[in-house]
Order: structure tokens, then C-alpha cells, then sequence
């Protein structure tokens, strides 16, 4: 932070919004933090000596002469091996009770790596969760979206991901959360004995939503520290993108900004990008992957949140409650990995791909027998087996609950397509059929 001698104090304002105020200052930069009436603020706009600043908490209350006082520097977060375990606000101050960071001072939401330091992704990042792991496989240096309706389990999904994956660290960027959402990562983190690796950054519903825009660039200030620096293989959960792009509305809304669709800012494009695209493989083997949650109103993909998110990211992954069985699925037709080629049957089993092409068909092939049902219509004694399988399918693989290997996961198909199927109704090569059809039938 600046010497107090050098930082430049203001008493004049020229306007102010409910999230803005603009005054007259020099030398100043954007993204710089500056104190508002005692309010923390930051530099979002400058235009010759026209400086406008948001402040955090909100202008009611802040008169025409308040002191302004600008700080010389941008947000930053102490980076040290003391960050793990740790749980942090938007400005990265603790608030776990724990000490203050020891670490060299990083500014936070800086350029992502460099093109020519990037690696295409080759590494598999297991999560335990069959719709993920079999169907739509992870690759270290990947970015993809969760897309869930907001009555989802979306935050379980991603403690569950957090405490299966198979990295050096988490970065949790929580955004928007509930005290009781904090409470419950604080504890899936504690009671699995997990947390040396994981580090959070939190903003709570209880504090104002400007705050949120700093979670990810905190978070991936941490990350890019244990990924460059330490050559680890790290996985950042920012949950909930749709609050942060709220958040974004807010400011734009509030500075007079004529909103874009769905009264997004006509920078949501590149606002998104600039955090998702910190996503990297690097050559020494050090990793930042992003998985993030995207809520959905009424399942509307073609939202601009979801839509801008779908052009910058490798694919989503698709939660919905499935009505047959009451379980919380990964939904094998709306989820894509767009990466999963570069690891499916290289650093997985042989039978991967074959396996997984024929679990998503059968699956189909179930979905048309229940649109015939539906519509009144004979089933075939095919269709009632597809049917069957369907259930089987969804509780022992789809259903966000089951944690086993990927090897269990092939194994768990083969076994189900013995279970309802004949070997010809797959559609397996049948080399793989020779080798890998269960009993030896």
C-alpha cells in the first residue's frame, strides 16, 4: 500500500450514482483501490482527469465533500504456502480467525499466460462421478460449466468434485453464497480432512454483491501461484457465475451503461473470457482448471450468461433431477466435454470410448420408448428393456452420488448392457466384446 505521505486526498465530487462517485484526480490508474467516506472503492472508469470509482458498499450516505483518498494500488493477495487451508473474503483478508497471510504481494487480475508457454491439456482429472469421469471426461487445463436450475445440488456436486478430484490444490471462488453454503463447504472441507488443500475465497449474500467481481480474480491469483510457481496441478470451483454476472449488471445498470441483452453489460463477453480463459496447461506440468456453476433461470440456455459462457468454454455439464428414478443426474444428451478425445482410451482403458458411445445410444434408445409410451403406443420387448436399463443406468452411472473409479465405471457398463441386452444389440466391435463382456457369456 502506498506511504501515507505520497497518497493523493480529494474533496470534491462531481456526481454521484447508488454505486459510483466521479471526481477530478491525476495519476490515477484503473483498477486502483481508493477509500470513499471510509468506504472501500475501486477506479472502474477514467476519462482525462474524470475518475470514476466504484464503492463497494454502496454511495447512500456519501455527501458532495467527502474525502476521497486514493491508495496507489490495485487489489493484490499475499501468495504463500500459507494460503492453504485458509478461508478469505473478496479482498482476500482471512475470516476464518486465522492469522494474516506471510507472501510476496501479487496483483490480482493480471494477463493470463502467455500463448506460447501453453500446452495442449493431455492430463485426466478423475472426479469419482460416472456422468463426468465416463461420459464427458476432464483434461487438466480444461474450462467447463456446470449449467443447473438453481433448485439443483449444484454446491454438493462441487465439494464432491473438490474432495474426489485427483490435484494439488483447490481454489474455491464461492460468489453470492448463503452463511449456510459457507458453513457447508467449511465443513465438507474440515470433517474430510481435506483442507491443506484447499484454499476459499468467499463473498456471502450478506455482503454487498460489487464484492463478488473480485472472488475469481482472487482465486486465480492463488492458482496461478501454485500453478507457475510450484508446477501443481490445481482446480478452480467458482460457483455462482451468474451471480458474478449480476454483480457486473449492477455496476453497468448503475453507471448509466446501456445494458446488452438480457440487461447484461455489453462487456459480459470479455469479462467472462478474461476469467476462463486462465485456464492452462503448462510445460512443466503445473495446471489451472476451471470448473465453474452457471445457474439457469426456468432452464433457459439461451440466456446471455450461459450463451457467452458456452462460445469461451470446452463444453458443460448438464444437472437435472431425473423423474423415473428421483436421482440428480449428469444429463448424458446436454453435456460435452469438448477435450475428453485427447485422454478417452489414452490415459483411460481401450474399451472407453466403446463403451461410453454405446451407454449414451441405449440411453437414447430408452427416451424414444417413453415418448411411445407416452403417446400410446405398443412397446417392443426391446423398447421394455431399454426402459429397464434406463433406471439402471441412471442410478449406477449417471447419478451425481456415485463416487467409484473409472475401471468400476467401464466395468459397471459392461455389466449392465449383459444384464438387458444381447452382445449384437450394443453395437461393440467385437474384439472388445471378446475381451471385456462380463462372465465370459
Amino acid at each position: 500500500m502506498a506511504n501515507k505521505a505520497y497518497q493523493r486526498v480529494y474533496t470534491q465530487l462531481e456526481a454521484i450514482t447508488k454505486a459510483t462517485v466521479t471526481l477530478k484526480a491525476q495519476g490515477v490508474a484503473n483498477d486502483e483501490l481508493a477509500v470513499v467516506h471510509g468506504r472501500l472503492a475501486q477506479v472502474v472508469k477514467t476519462k482525462g482527469d474524470m475518475v470514476t470509482l466504484q464503492v463497494f458498499s454502496g454511495t447512500e450516505g456519501i455527501p458532495t465533500d467527502a474525502e476521497v483518498t486514493f491508495l496507489g494500488n490495485p487489489p493484490v493477495l499475499k501468495v504463500g504456502e500459507g494460503l492453504s487451508g485458509r478461508f478469505f473474503n473478496a479482498f482476500g483478508n482471512p475470516i476464518d480467525g486465522g492469522p494474516e497471510v506471510d507472501g510476496e504481494e501479487r496483483q490480482i487480475g493480471g494477463p493470463s499466460v502467455n500463448p506460447y508457454k501453453r500446452r495442449q491439456p493431455s492430463q485426466l482429472i478423475p472426479t469419482g462421478i460416472a456422468g463426468i469421469d465416463l461420459n464427458n471426461t476432464l483434461v487438466s487445463g480444461q474450462k467447463i460449466p456446470f449449467f443447473a436450475d438453481p433448485d439443483q445440488p449444484y454446491n454438493q456436486v462441487m465439494a464432491d468434485v473438490a474432495l474426489r478430484a485427483d490435484v494439488d490444490k483447490i481454489i474455491l471462488g464461492g460468489m453470492g453464497l448463503t452463511n449456510d453454503d459457507y458453513l457447508f463447504f467449511r465443513h465438507s472441507f474440515e470433517s474430510a480432512g481435506a483442507l491443506d488443500k484447499i484454499v476459499s475465497f468467499v463473498n456471502t449474500t450478506e455482503e454487498p454483491p460489487v464484492e463478488r467481481l473480485l472472488i475469481p480474480d482472487m482465486a486465480l491469483t492463488a492458482a496461478e501461484y501454485f500453478a507457475v510457481d510450484k508446477n501443481e496441478k490445481v482446480l478452480v470451483l467458482l460457483t455462482d457465475m451468474t451471480l458474478y454476472a449480476d454483480a457486473l449488471s449492477i455496476v453497468s445498470n448503475r453507471m448509466d451503461q446501456i445494458p446488452s441483452k438480457d440487461s447484461m453489460p455489453g462487456s459480459l463477453y470479455s469479462d467472462l473470457a478474461k476469467i476462463y480463459e486462465k485456464a492452462v496447461q503448462l510445460p512443466d506440468g503445473g495446471s489451472i482448471t476451471i470448473i465453474a456453476v452457471t445457474t439457469l433461470n426456468d432452464g433457459d440456455i439461451t440466456h446471455a450468461i450461459p450463451d457467452n459462457t458456452g462460445y469461451i468454454t470446452e463444453g458443460q455439464l448438464f444437472l437435472r433431477a431425473d423423474s423415473d428414478t428421483g436421482k440428480v443426474i449428469i444429463d448424458p444428451f446436454r453435456s460435452l466435454s469438448r477435450l475428453k478425445q485427447l485422454v478417452q482410451g489414452k490415459k483411460t482403458r481401450e474399451d472407453h470410448s466403446q463403451v461410453m458411445n454405446a451407454g449414451v445410444r441405449l440411453y437414447a434408445d430408452a427416451q424414444n420408448a417413453k415418448t411411445k409410451l407416452e403417446n400410446g403406443f405398443d412397446l417392443s420387448d426391446y423398447d421394455l428393456r431399454c426402459l429397464d436399463y434406463a433406471k439402471d443406468y441412471a442410478v449406477k452411472l449417471l447419478s451425481i452420488d456415485v463416487n467409484i473409479s473409472i475401471e468400476e465405471m467401464l466395468d459397471t457398463a459392461w455389466k449392465l448392457f449383459a444384464k438387458h441386452f444381447s452382445k449384437a444389440e450394443t453395437n461393440i466391435k467385437q474384439a472388445m466384446i471378446d475381451k471385456y463382456w462380463p462372465n465370459g457369456d
